[in-house]
């Protein structure tokens, strides 16, 4: 995984045509790049995130952000009630509880 203005890329191998290929993960626009070393396969990584930025620019659009910090969650009416009532027992806002669990769980699967 490469990381460039919050991008985050990810490389792969063709050993046939001896290339790296590329692809940013963190859009729903799709930003591919490529290389036929570790030295070209990052400035291909950064001038295709920044051709993409310039692009957005150019055609008055705004670029997708990587992340936003917001997350639409959906859930079960009933493991709904019980995050909020187990939230609120922990003095907690259901935003909070949920971030917490998730974070629990990233750092149980490190």
């Amino acid at each position: 995984m490469m990381q460039y203005r919050g991008y985050i890329g990810e490389v792969s191998y063709d050993s046939e045509a001896r290339l790296f290929h590329g692809e940013v993960l963190n859009t729903h626009d799709v930003i591919t790049f490529q290389g036929e070393s570790v030295n070209e396969i990052e400035k291909a990584f950064h001038e295709s995130v920044d051709d993409y930025l310039e692009w957005c620019r150019e055609d008055g659009v705004s670029p997708e952000k990587p992340y936003s910090g917001h997350l639409n969650l959906r859930m079960s009416p009933e493991l709904h009630r019980e995050a909020a009532f187990t939230a609120k027992r922990q003095k907690l806002s259901i935003n909070k509880f949920i971030e917490r669990a998730v974070v629990d769980e990233i750092r149980a699967c490190a």
